[in-house]
């Protein structure tokens, strides 16, 4: 996995993001959501396009499954 740094901090974050617009809290089941987020870590994803208008009820993609 490719890095780039954050702005002016020393965050890196992978070059590919994971959206959760439209599966995250709203499509997909929240076990499902888990193992598609263990996946994006095993390959060394770490940016995670979240907000809290996604899902439904708004802002339910940003939570923590159970």
């Amino acid at each position: 996995m490719n890095y780039r740094t954050l702005g002016d901090s020393s965050l890196r974050v992978s070059e590919i993001c994971l959206g959760t617009w439209t599966t995250f809290g709203e499509s997909i089941p929240d076990d499902v959501a888990v193992s598609v987020v263990d996946a994006a870590f095993e390959v060394g994803i770490n940016f995670f396009d979240t907000a809290n208008v996604y899902g439904v009820p708004a802002g339910r993609s940003e939570e923590r499954s159970a």
